[in-house]
């Protein structure tokens, strides 16, 4: 990654929440990303990684890259858009915007059983082609040294015996509330989690076990926006402002204040996007 990315929270001498996963291209912003990051900027996030599901999301990212400093663009096809893709030229698509500088990571990509098959096929198949797609893009990022953003709903042995036939992947699992032995597993192979607004979720108890029990330098915060808006936002549509919420959660497990597990935060993402260093 390139200096681009040290912005203000540099030049002050302070340090800004980084929103590690928006879905900013999405059509319930009404194309209003201006208005999304000025929310951002007065509380405190400074950086936002936009995150692709399939190829016009990640042309669409790039764009967003070029007009806004603060936008981090990814690009990927998510699982539950894999029927949507050529065969065979997807793929050179995605090559060709991954090996662009700005570029953070390939994602989100992964495994999605939740949901049924989207193209009539049976579930057999269905997984097979998910399963195909997630392949050629783990190699694609091995082939560009870029880290990867992990969808795993429902799937998360399945994801985690892909990973392993990629050694030296960088990944992180995002939007994570599995199980305590998930997690071990996953930081075990050296992966990072994410965690959204459901860590301020009454009923996600469980999920706040793990985080708490989660290591300081293997852990980012996300909104998944426009979608999980956190206490005290439920039932709203989520934004990247609403970062500072899990965050200042995250915090209390760790009995850190805001403006310390922002900087825990902050340094993990540059580290894991290698967005350069931040002083």
């Amino acid at each position: 990654m390139v200096e681009r990315y040290r912005t203000r929270m540099e030049d002050k001498n302070t340090f800004y929440l980084t929103d590690t996963h928006a879905h900013l291209n999405s059509s319930r912003f009404g194309g209003n990303v201006s208005e999304l990051l000025e929310r951002a900027h007065q509380s405190n996030v400074g950086r936002i990684l936009s995150i692709a599901c399939d190829i016009e999301d990640s042309v669409a990212n790039l764009t967003l890259a070029e007009q806004f400093e603060e936008v981090i663009p990814t690009v990927g096809v998510h699982p539950l858009y894999v029927h949507e893709i050529a065969k065979g030229l997807w793929l050179d698509s995605l090559r060709e915007m991954a090996g662009r500088p700005e570029v953070a990571a390939i994602g989100e990509i992964g495994l999605d059983y939740f949901h049924p098959p989207q193209d009539g096929s049976t579930d057999a198949e269905w997984r097979r082609t998910q399963r195909e797609v997630f392949e050629a893009q783990l190699q694609l990022a091995l082939d560009f040294d870029l880290s990867v953003v992990i969808h795993q709903r429902e799937s998360a042995d399945d994801v985690m015996e892909v990973l392993r036939n990629f050694p030296g992947t960088r990944a992180v699992l995002h939007c994570f509330n599995g199980t305590q032995a998930q997690a071990e597993k996953a930081l075990e192979a050296g992966f990072y989690l994410s965690f959204t607004g459901i860590l301020t979720f009454s009923s996600a108890g469980d999920v706040r076990e793990v985080a708490a029990a989660a290591p300081l330098d293997r852990i980012m915060v996300e909104t998944d926006s426009p979608y999980l808006a956190p206490v005290p936002f439920r039932g709203k549509q989520c934004e990247p402002h609403m970062v500072a919420h899990t965050a200042r959660q995250l915090g209390e497990l760790h009995n850190l204040e805001l403006p310390e597990i922002t900087k825990v935060t902050t340094e993990n993402a540059f580290r894991f996007f290698r967005m350069g260093t931040l002083h």
